[in-house]
């Protein structure tokens, strides 16, 4: 790899990282605002290259994103796609205050709090996931008891 192409990538890191970006064509205009000058062929190698996917987000765009690495880890025994819908993907739920933080098998935190935020739970204020964590927030005046109960309606096993 040349270290312009090193370069190259790297700046495409930082455009993705720092931007909300939802075509080739964007990308190319904003690497032409840091110099670069190549063909949306050679981008598309790049991003390629990169595992570069794309993702939607809270209002519906699909914007470019960097692939978290532990979406690539095999493991060995690895679940059937039947198998995967029926698990919630939960391990733990840990309560502090009005908050919980919820545990999950990599992968699966998102698509849980997507479940929980659309459910509109009035207990329930809203979430913010990682790969396998969930950070809940509640109001106040509910019961750690409560919560559970509401979460148990998507979470069979809480």
């Amino acid at each position: 790899m040349t270290t312009n192409k090193s370069k190259r990538l790297d700046s495409i890191k930082m455009i993705i990282s720092s931007k909300e970006i939802g075509s080739q064509e964007e990308l190319l205009q904003e690497l032409a605002k840091e110099g670069y000058e190549l063909t949306q062929a050679t981008l598309s190698r790049d991003l390629k290259q990169m595992k570069v996917a794309k993702a939607a987000t809270t209002n519906g765009n699909y914007v470019y994103v960097l692939p978290n690495d532990t979406m690539y880890k095999r493991t060995i025994d690895v679940p059937s796609a039947g198998e995967m819908l029926l698990q919630s993907g939960f391990k733990s739920i840990d309560f502090s205050g009005n908050m919980a933080v919820i545990k999950t098998r990599p992968g699966y935190a998102s698509s849980l709090a997507y479940d929980i935020d659309n459910r509109e739970y009035k207990d329930i204020i809203g979430t913010i996931a990682g790969d396998d964590t969930i950070l809940l927030v509640f109001r106040d005046g509910y019961s750690r008891n409560e919560i559970r109960q509401s979460l148990s309606q998507i979470i069979p096993n809480i």
